[in-house]
């Protein structure tokens, strides 16, 4: 089947960057401050998860009710000490294989480059700015546009082919993340996914979840081929 284009979706955490934790601490923190507990969130890892959805599980695991408008009012203050927390660290960083993925990217017609992320929009743009990529995509599919990780890939999916002029499903669409969560979700959506193992996930573990590819990281031989089609 021809496509007409190719829409890229990258993840973020994990998969372009490492923030060195300062997207943990700025829950901690956010939690410490909206219900007095900064242990909320201690129980489980947010690899692969949505903001909200790390919002939610950290209300349950406190045993308190969960609305729509106490998740909002939380992220509020998350959004407001992550942006405080990204200026303060000296850790985050750029995955390797990243730069030069996007750069070929950016010399194919046709590729729209964008993000797919449980990251709100305004958490990403407060991480990728820090490392100075924010610029390098022009639209995405992000944590505040749904809770569930395969919606908002959808919702991100058809950004991207709107900016090539074509419908979603008549665009390659592409998934890259870290995370069994990522796989799963492009799986969901008919997306292609690339994996890599830069975040908490190996190589192993990844590959078994049945990615379209596998790879250590971005700069791994056969990446650019995978990601271009």
């Amino acid at each position: 089947m021809r496509h007409h284009g190719t829409v890229l979706l990258f993840d973020i955490d994990g998969t372009l960057l490492s923030t060195g934790g300062a997207g943990r601490r700025a829950m901690e923190r956010a939690f410490e401050r909206f219900a007095g507990r900064r242990d909320a969130c201690e129980a489980f890892s947010f690899a692969g998860m949505t903001d909200r959805a790390i919002i939610r599980a950290g209300f349950e695991a406190l045993g308190r009710e969960v609305t729509e408008a106490a998740i909002d009012a939380l992220l509020a203050i998350y959004v407001e000490l992550l942006a405080e927390e990204m200026s303060g660290t000296g850790e985050a960083r750029v995955h390797r294989g990243v730069l030069e993925a996007l750069d070929a990217a950016a010399r194919r017609s046709g590729c729209a480059i964008g993000l797919g992320t449980g990251n709100v929009r305004v958490g990403a743009q407060a991480k990728l700015t820090r490392v100075g990529i924010y610029d390098r995509f022009a639209f995405g599919g992000f944590g505040c546009d749904h809770e569930r990780r395969d919606e908002l890939l959808r919702i991100g999916a058809a950004r991207g082919a709107a900016t090539l002029g074509a419908l979603p499903e008549a665009c390659r669409v592409v998934v890259i993340g870290d995370t069994p969560k990522d796989i799963a979700a492009a799986q969901a959506i008919g997306a292609e996914s690339i994996a890599v193992a830069t975040g908490t996930y190996d190589t192993a573990a990844l590959a078994a979840c049945g990615p379209t590819h596998c790879f250590s990281d971005l700069g791994a031989k056969g990446v650019l081929e995978a990601l271009l089609g």
